[in-house]
């Protein structure tokens, strides 16, 4: 079975981490991403964000492997007169072009619908930049914590009193990969119908502020400033919280009026379905640390496991895991999420799947290219002969 997006072709300018996760996700389902690397500058600054205990080669990265597998590479000098010719070459056999440099970048370096569709009228570009490629901000740096901090996240993480706390992800850099994928393939849809490219633009910052979803409604209409809540809970239903069992923390979210009898029940106290004082989410909300407290002295005579057992999957509750138990849950495992590259270094690489799946079929599962590995072989998929690939490489421009 083939999957979803193979004969689609991406060049793929980028480097770090949002616009190598927005690739990831077409390049899992299929579609050739094509990585463009700048030899001069080292390739993507992702192969050189490395841990301190990190097993693979210089030039390499754990980092790296993680956003770049089922991909190939090309080292090419945008900067370079000949290294346009190829680029312009290239695009005449892709569908989309995707970047994700400062937004000033793209029209200096030729990356737009503008600059290509004389090689490809039916090209996508899409731009990922921090703040856009207008506006007063285009030529701004910008990273995934600055805009957690100005969009207003670290003002609704953490327990009441505390420090602004960041998401402990780069939540903004990957719900931004997200958007251009997505932005990317809606391009190529339209294109397919219509023979006409386009240039899309998504940013860190408006993904940051478009993720403040319905805290936003509520502070544009009603002008509620929602702030931190105690133990990670809800801001309107409850119990839907952290709660202490005998060894730990569970959260536990009834955020349908049925779960609340059904958590009654399951704790040993069918009673609390028929208090007045819990009849609804309004009512319950109104007695938020009463029950916190009635539920903690519950759940602190059985472990964590003894109460997910309980609950049978009835009550709608998860552990609180690290990153180590995590991974290493039987329901990750034995789910087949874990992903194994065969690395040329010989030292297997462990990392997450993909989160689309189709039964049946295993994704691919190819460690990310070195720098340049695939150079030769896409040139030559271009007609280039040996002698023109030499000259490339003697002018600096592959």
């Amino acid at each position: 079975m083939t999957l979803p997006l193979e004969g689609v072709r991406i060049i793929a300018v980028e480097q770090y981490g949002a616009g190598p996760f927005g690739t990831l996700q077409l390049a899992d389902m299929g579609a050739e991403i094509i990585k463009v690397e700048n030899v001069a500058e080292a390739g993507d600054v992702g192969r050189h964000v490395r841990h301190a205990d990190d097993p693979l080669p210089e030039g390499d990265s754990l980092f790296f492997q993680s956003f770049n597998r089922n991909k190939r590479s090309i080292t090419l000098n945008l900067k370079h007169p000949e290294g346009q010719k190829v680029l312009h070459d290239l695009v005449a056999t892709a569908d989309g072009v995707l970047n994700n440099l400062r937004g000033d970048q793209p029209a200096k370096l030729g990356l737009t619908y503008e600059a290509l569709k004389a090689a490809n009228p039916r090209v996508v570009c899409v731009h990922l930049s921090a703040y856009g490629r207008e506006g007063e901000r285009a030529s701004w740096p910008g990273y995934d914590y600055l805009m957690q901090a100005e969009a207003g996240y670290l003002s609704v993480t953490g327990e009441p009193g505390g420090p602004p706390s960041r998401m402990g992800l780069s939540i903004v850099d990957l719900s931004t990969g997200l958007q251009a994928a997505i932005a990317m393939l809606g391009g190529i849809v339209s294109a397919r119908a219509t023979g006409q490219g386009r240039d899309l633009d998504v940013s860190l910052f408006d993904t940051a502020i478009s993720n403040l979803a319905y805290v936003g409604t509520w502070y544009l209409t009603a002008g509620i400033n929602q702030g931190r809540e105690p133990r990670s809970s809800h801001p309107n239903l409850t119990p839907s919280q952290l709660y202490r069992t005998k060894d730990g923390w569970l959260f536990i979210m009834c955020n349908k009026e049925k779960f609340w009898g059904v958590l009654a029940e399951a704790v040993g106290h069918p009673e609390w379905a028929d208090d007045p004082r819990f009849a609804t989410f309004r009512d319950r909300l109104k007695h938020r640390n009463m029950i916190t407290e009635m539920l903690d002295s519950v759940l602190e005579t059985a472990t964590t496991e003894e109460w997910l057992k309980a609950f049978g999957g009835k009550v709608p509750a998860a552990p609180v895991h690290d990153i180590k138990g995590a991974l290493d849950a039987p329901f990750v495992r034995e789910g087949g999420r874990i992903v194994t590259l065969a690395h040329p270094s010989g030292r297997d690489v462990g990392t997450v799947g993909p989160a689309i799946r189709e039964a049946g079929v295993q994704p691919p599962a190819r460690p990310a290219p070195g720098m340049g590995a695939d150079t030769e072989a896409i040139l030559r998929d271009l007609g280039y002969d040996q002698e023109r690939i030499a000259a490339l490489r003697e002018a600096g421009a592959v």
